[in-house]
């Protein structure tokens, strides 16, 4: 069983969440939480793929072509 958890267990779990939230409530909330794993399982997906994916050729930035290359800085005067 998950987490060590025995039947005795997990049947109080499932009679607490019958009586917090109802026998009307459960399947939306059963629903809306296979939804939300459905998408977290597909975004993560989507972000495996990008990850695996050749980034695009970047562009190569040159150096400038400034008459003042030496490395020292600039004087305010110049």
């Amino acid at each position: 069983m998950p987490f060590n958890l025995g039947m005795t267990e997990l049947l109080v779990v499932l009679l607490v969440v019958l009586l917090v939230f109802g026998a009307k409530r459960l399947p939306e909330i059963g629903s809306s939480m296979g939804k939300g794993i459905r998408e977290f399982k597909k975004s993560i997906k989507d972000v495996q793929q990008g990850l695996d994916e050749e980034p695009p050729p970047g562009r190569r930035i040159d150096a400038p072509t400034d008459s003042h290359t030496s490395g020292d800085p600039k004087k305010l005067s110049e």
